[in-house]
């Protein structure tokens, strides 16, 4: 066998169409081995990718896009599509500031037929194309990969039932692996896997399939025969067999997801049926690399590996700082020691959000709801309802899926539950799709919502065991960011926070900083720098965007002509915007400058690179503070200029 790899010649699918169908299989190895060069010194989304090789191969292969619409689903499998369709030799870049996004992207490339990186659209995006492929009488085919954990979502459905209404010409390919990051949850895991290990069903579905490519070319007639066939097996030999024939589509499956030869076969086969059709192909999550494969939710993104021995490698210094998720868990669990009410929610992320800790110790009070945000949110109002107090800790970003829920199942009715939003602000290398831009702006904006952002750790869980006491009430929404805090003692004795009271960080007279939440360190950093050059900045942790803290809004006011807030979260609407209402509210004048993610779709790159292009870390700070003072003395804030007015008079 040559040395030279088959890969090196595939640039874009069409050279991979030229390849005969056996040498399939070797792109295939060669492709994961690529995967796994490039991920184990580049961190990204590892095990998924690698799960889905041969499946990419085969779509690819059959399948003639761009012209052909490829849809998947979140995109943390799309490594493989990338490397195959002209981004090979810049996927050293993935994730990285200014490289290839981790997720398809409609505008890096005409291959990306939809842009992803949250759970469950493709099947309804794939009707949408599919839909207007028909009514503009185009012969394009379209597919749709989702995975089982993203099938559990209300939206999956939706769109299934859609699609078997409509009778596009539509492929959803189920890719059943068993997990999504943490293991799948819920009813619709066990009717999967009902189906995958019944032998019975299998044995004859395998006759259906050779019956099926049998009479492929004798006509339309004889596909029909055959599918009745296999529809009888599947209503004889399985009891819940009929869940997507109840919504119109065809059932092909369960086949390997890893024999790449047949799974060109059945391709072609489908390609010549109309209507709406699911193939499930089961598939091993890290297939091909055996850490991965044992520690499927670990090698979801690893991080940097040996690609060797699968050992992961530690940062050079490891951070002494705990990560606020891991604050979060623990917390948690000591509050719920104490008040028997807590239980924890979580939408099918665990272990990102430490809620396993909780779990492992008070399994009946801890519940994992798979990627159902919706659910998880009204399952919190209907245990508030019945008495309980649930902590219902949903991802910044994917809060967003669930507002509806928040205003209408949650606020209007007044019920205690507690929102706790982990990775607010710009969480680095997942990008547009996974920032926290939005929800100091639309959780504020709610009556009756305690809209909380903790500066660091001790008062993350300060505010943790305020909001689970009794005199607290109405629902409470905690953000926090990605990453680590700024305290190594952090697990200190629980202190109530008076809710909406501010915190005075360092007393000032040239200049008055309002910071909420993390960026509040790097009010500290800048005003620590600005104290050297001659500068005296007055600094309050805000702590809440709603409510206000109007006692001391109103003394910054009327002490200070020169104010900067600072936030990460969306200028637009967010911290800042409330701070400018109260003055507009209250017939102030002072000049307010506004530092936080600015009016765009920020991409990917590590947080401290965010950070600086959005221009609100340290050194953007003491810098916006410097110009805001101008040169000169005279220039300081209006304490510092009563100060010098009423000593000129003294003079005088």
């Amino acid at each position: 066998m040559s040395s030279e790899r088959l890969l090196d010649k595939i640039e874009t699918p069409e050279d991979l169409r030229k390849l005969d169908r056996l040498e399939l299989v070797r792109i295939s190895d060669e492709l994961r081995q690529h995967i796994i060069d490039e991920v184990s010194n580049n961190p990204g989304h590892f095990g998924a990718s690698l799960g889905v090789v041969e499946l990419t191969v085969a779509l690819h292969y059959v399948y003639n896009t761009p012209y052909d619409k490829i849809v998947w689903d979140v995109g943390h499998q799309a490594y493989g599509h990338k490397i195959l369709t002209g981004r090979k030799a810049q996927f050293h870049t993935n994730r990285k500031y200014k490289g290839i996004s981790g997720f398809p992207r409609m505008a890096e490339s005409e291959y990306d037929a939809f842009g992803v990186g949250h759970s469950s659209t493709s099947i309804s995006a794939a009707l949408g194309m599919a839909v207007a492929a028909q009514t503009k009488g185009e012969k394009r085919k379209v597919v749709a990969v989702i995975g089982d954990g993203a099938l559990q979502a209300g939206l999956a459905f939706e769109g299934l039932n859609n699609a078997g209404n409509q009778q596009a010409d539509l492929l959803v390919i189920l890719n059943d692996n068993n997990i999504s990051i943490d293991a799948s949850v819920g009813a619709l895991k066990e009717y999967l896997l009902d189906i995958t290990t019944s032998k019975t069903y299998n044995r004859f579905k395998d006759k259906v399939w050779r019956l099926l490519g049998r009479y492929k070319k004798v006509g339309t007639r004889a596909r029909i025969l055959a599918a009745q066939i296999e529809s009888g097996i599947k209503g004889t030999v399985l009891e819940q067999s009929n869940l997507f024939e109840s919504l119109n589509f065809r059932y092909f499956g369960p086949i390997d997801g890893h024999d790449v030869l047949h799974l060109t076969r059945v391709l072609e086969d489908l390609k010549t049926i109309p209507g709406p059709k699911l193939l499930h192909c089961v598939t091993v999550k890290g297939k091909g690399f055996p850490k991965a494969e044992e520690q499927q939710t670990i090698f979801h993104a690893p991080g940097r590996f040996d690609k060797c021995t699968g050992e992961l490698i530690k940062p050079a210094e490891c951070p002494k700082h705990a990560l606020y998720q891991e604050v979060f868990g623990q917390t948690l669990l000591e509050l719920a020691r104490q008040n028997d009410k807590i239980v924890g929610i979580t939408p099918a992320m665990p272990t990102g959000c430490s809620l396993n800790i909780m779990m492992k110790e008070m399994p009946g009070r801890a519940f994992d709801v798979g990627i159902c945000e919706q659910h998880a949110v009204t399952f919190s109002a209907g245990l508030a309802a019945n008495g309980m107090l649930p902590f219902c800790n949903i991802y910044s970003s994917f809060m967003q899926r669930a507002y509806d829920q928040v205003i209408h199942d949650v606020a209007i009715q007044g019920l205690r539950v507690v929102f706790c939003m982990d990775r607010g602000g710009l969480v680095g290398a997942d990008g547009a799709t996974h920032h926290g831009f939005f929800d100091i702006a639309f959780m504020r904006n709610i009556p009756g919502m305690i809209t909380a952002a903790p500066m660091d750790e001790v008062e993350l869980r300060n505010v943790m065991y305020t909001a689970q006491l009794e005199k607290t009430k109405g629902p409470f929404s905690i953000r926090y960011p990605r990453g680590t805090g700024v305290i190594c003692d952090w697990q200190q004795p629980f202190e109530e926070i008076p809710v909406g009271r501010a915190r005075l960080i360092s007393e000032g007279t040239d200049i008055a900083v309002l910071s909420l939440g993390h960026p509040g360190n790097f009010v500290v950093e800048a005003a620590k720098s600005l104290r050297a050059e001659g500068i005296s900045v007055l600094h309050y942790d805000m702590r809440f965007a709603n409510p206000l803290d109007e006692e001391v809004l109103h003394s910054v006011m009327k002490r200070f002509r020169k104010i900067i807030t600072v936030e990460d979260g969306m200028i637009k609407g967010g911290f800042g915007s409330a701070v400018l209402e109260f003055a507009a509210d209250n017939g102030y004048s002072a000049e307010v400058k506004r530092m936080g993610i600015p009016d765009y779709f920020v991409e990917h790159g590590t947080q401290q690179e965010l950070w600086h292009e959005c221009g609100y870390d340290a050194a953007a700070i003491e810098q916006a503070v410097i110009e805001a003072l101008g040169p000169g003395p005279e220039n300081r804030g209006r304490e510092s200029s009563i100060r010098r007015m009423a000593d000129r008079d003294n003079r005088q």
